[in-house]
């Protein structure tokens, strides 16, 4: 590895599915709240799967924040390592992501363009099914400990994170952060758990 690797913060999953946006919950808040170094990409990789290979391949350090089906009691948060990543990511599939994620590290692997390190921050969801929803509040108390461990993996590459002054960038739209997207969803007894009327749209 080099003296200053390249080093890509990815955080997956579904903003509109619950507990499946933890990843992306916790890169926004990454970039939100720190200052990066030049040679560090954070990236709401959402649900693109195999489109996120270029970015993979280019990364000699990739860290990757998700939701993952462990079996762990709900708000667990695990840390996976090395060759172990790939196994895990493919456990036991919550959604069509994980499969697509696992294929992007298969096909970086075959390639010869596997980084070096690889580190996943995943937290067992507490719900999935609720179309709308955000994190529930075991899930979001994971947050903070994950950006934690973030922190001390990129400390460990050589590129320690300095707090930042003033707001960061936006990862994502506006509506979709997680104070304005909370603010918007309808209350319990409007809103209907397998759908959210923001999201559907009348035929």
């Amino acid at each position: 590895m080099t003296s200053v690797p390249r080093i890509l913060v990815l955080g997956i999953g579904n903003l509109l599915w619950a507990d499946e946006g933890f990843g992306v919950r916790c890169v926004e808040a990454l970039a939100e709240r720190y200052t990066l170094p030049d040679n560090v990409t954070a990236m709401d990789g959402g649900t693109q799967g195999l489109y996120l290979l270029p970015y993979v391949e280019e990364a000699q350090c990739l860290l990757v924040f998700d939701a993952v089906d462990y079996g762990d009691p709900p708000g667990t948060l695990r840390v996976v390592t090395g060759s172990e990543v790939p196994r895990f990511m493919g456990a036991k599939k919550m959604s069509l992501h994980q499969t697509g994620f696992q294929e992007v590290l298969a096909s970086a692997e075959l390639l010869g363009r596997l980084p070096e390190e690889l580190v996943l921050i995943g937290c067992q969801p507490v719900e999935l099914e609720d179309f709308g929803g955000s994190l529930r509040d075991a899930v979001k108390a994971q947050i903070e400990p994950a950006l934690a461990v973030a922190g001390e993996w990129l400390a460990r590459w050589g590129a320690p994170l300095a707090p930042r002054e003033g707001a960061g960038p936006r990862l994502n739209e506006g509506s979709l952060e997680m104070a304005n997207y909370e603010a918007g969803r309808p209350s319990e007894q409007e809103a209907c758990r397998f759908g959210d009327a923001r999201f559907l749209q009348e035929g």
